[in-house]
């Protein structure tokens, strides 16, 4: 009797464990890939660059379809923020590059409180993604750099400047 308590235990654990892992969704975590940006107005140059890559597969429209300007939010990268910025004091505008040497990258850029979403795809004649806005409150924002297919690894620096 033992032997089938145990046995029925053992495939109600298997059949959860199924469930769960059919049914989890990434979790947009607080961590970042690559670091985190610490900014006050006035910041030298340094402080606002960072390097990392691209390379993940989870689409980034899944965490917005569509940016607080109505662009779209396009690309691929990992679940996890590849950059956290904290932004000390109120900045009335920033821009926010991606250097890849050429290659299609893309970005997407979370405010405080999962607000404030900004995307960004090829600026200019380049295509590297930027963004360039205004109002940007203090707080904490995650910052992800996509790539337009599932799965390409790019190397690039983020720049922010003011």
């Amino acid at each position: 009797m033992k032997l089938n308590h145990s046995l029925v235990a053992l495939r109600y654990g298997v059949a959860l464990a199924m469930v769960v892992s059919v049914t989890a969704t990434p979790v947009l975590g607080q961590q970042a890939n690559f670091g985190t940006l610490r900014l006050s107005p006035g910041f030298n140059q340094s402080q606002g660059t960072v390097t990392g890559y691209t390379g993940g597969s989870y689409s980034l429209s899944a965490i917005a379809n569509r940016d607080r300007n109505k662009k779209p939010c396009i690309g691929f990268a990992d679940p996890t923020p590849d950059h956290i910025m904290v932004l000390e004091k109120d900045f009335s505008s920033l821009t926010v590059q991606v250097n890849s040497n050429g290659y299609d990258t893309t970005l997407l850029i979370q405010g405080p409180n999962n607000t404030m979403v900004r995307c960004g795809d090829d600026s200019g004649s380049s295509k590297d993604a930027s963004i360039s806005d205004n109002k940007w409150e203090s707080g904490t924002y995650r910052i992800w750099v996509g790539g337009v297919n599932p799965g390409q690894k790019r190397n690039y620096t983020l720049t922010v400047r003011e």
